[in-house]
């Protein structure tokens, strides 16, 4: 398996301009987006679509739900921080709202 790189700064900023939905947090290693649902049903259906990419994609998020909200935070441990495939998931993500 090859390594995992941290990104740097500039490619974090064109992450996040890539993404302005998404915001730094834990220190600049990791992004959080949180999502707003009709109801705890649409949110979970959500949820499992996610769940989907991530298996697909070996990379799985850390989330929190209640009800019809749910806070998605991505971060690479092996990379110690961000890496491509925290904007690869992201990018996945935004794709299904």
């Amino acid at each position: 398996m090859a390594s995992v790189t941290e990104l740097n700064e500039k490619e974090r900023a064109t992450l996040l301009a890539d993404r302005p939905e998404w915001e730094l947090t834990r220190e600049d290693k990791a992004i959080t987006r949180t999502f707003q649902f009709g109801d705890f049903s649409e949110a979970w259906g959500f949820m499992s679509r996610v769940a989907l990419l991530a298996d697909t994609q070996d990379h799985h998020p850390e989330w929190f739900n209640v009800y019809a909200k749910i806070e998605i935070t991505l971060t690479t441990h092996d990379a110690g921080g961000l890496s491509q495939r925290d904007a690869t998931m992201a990018r996945a993500i935004d794709k299904l709202v």
